[in-house]
């Protein structure tokens, strides 16, 4: 059986993001006893959007479902302003539900892809993935897809780095291997139509609290 993805955004009001991310850890939705929770995972902003943003993903065993919690999640929740949802279904990653647990640099990219290059695309992604992971200390999350209705295939990439240090590292290859992989990967943007990264860390994650004032 598929699992279906929502992912939200919540504009919160200013300073109170992490007021607003325990009340979503906390919702009676989730539980975080549990690998297989509904609950992914809750990211704040690093670089790129708002301080008092929060990146909330959570998996549902079925689209009904899904597109019930996309309404509800931040909806009636005190200190959020706004709230963004979208319903996403899995490609190649992730294979399994168990969410993010180790802290680091998690960079939210987004693409569209004309659907005539999406299956190109993809093959990029895998084909890279493997010796990216393993130069840069990384991990690809999962890439998901987002159900729109134009001629572009809409997709969310969430990838782990230890540091932003290792952010920088990875755009800049040294030796064979990393000039490949970066090869790969500039052809994969070369395909989309349109794309933008932000970076966040883990409020969720369970070795170590992220408390640094990064914007």
């Amino acid at each position: 059986m598929s699992s279906f993805y929502v992912h939200h955004r919540l504009n919160c009001e200013p300073r109170r993001w992490l007021d607003v991310a325990n009340q979503v850890i906390h919702l009676s939705c989730f539980a975080l006893d549990d690998n297989e929770t509904a609950l992914y995972g809750v990211w704040r902003s690093q670089i790129g959007l708002p301080r008092d943003t929060l990146t909330i993903i959570s998996v549902w065993p079925d689209a009904e479902i899904a597109k019930k919690m996309s309404t509800q999640i931040g909806a009636e929740m005190e200190m959020v302003e706004t709230v963004e949802s979208h319903i996403m279904a899995p490609t190649v990653r992730p294979k399994v539900t168990h969410r993010p647990e180790k802290q680091g640099n998690y960079a939210f990219r987004w693409f569209k892809t004309p659907m005539e290059s999406f299956d190109q695309f993809l093959n990029l992604c895998t084909d890279a993935w493997p010796s990216f992971e393993s130069s840069y200390d990384s991990q690809i999350i999962g890439l998901w897809k987002i159900e729109n209705n134009d001629n572009n295939v809409t997709t969310l990439l969430l990838t782990r780095r230890p540091n932003l240090a290792m952010w920088e590292r990875s755009k800049i290859p040294s030796g064979p291997v990393e000039i490949d992989v970066r090869r790969k990967l500039s052809r994969r943007y070369d395909l989309c139509d349109w794309t933008t990264v932000y970076t966040t860390t883990l409020v969720t994650a369970s070795d170590h609290i992220d408390k640094t004032q990064w914007s």
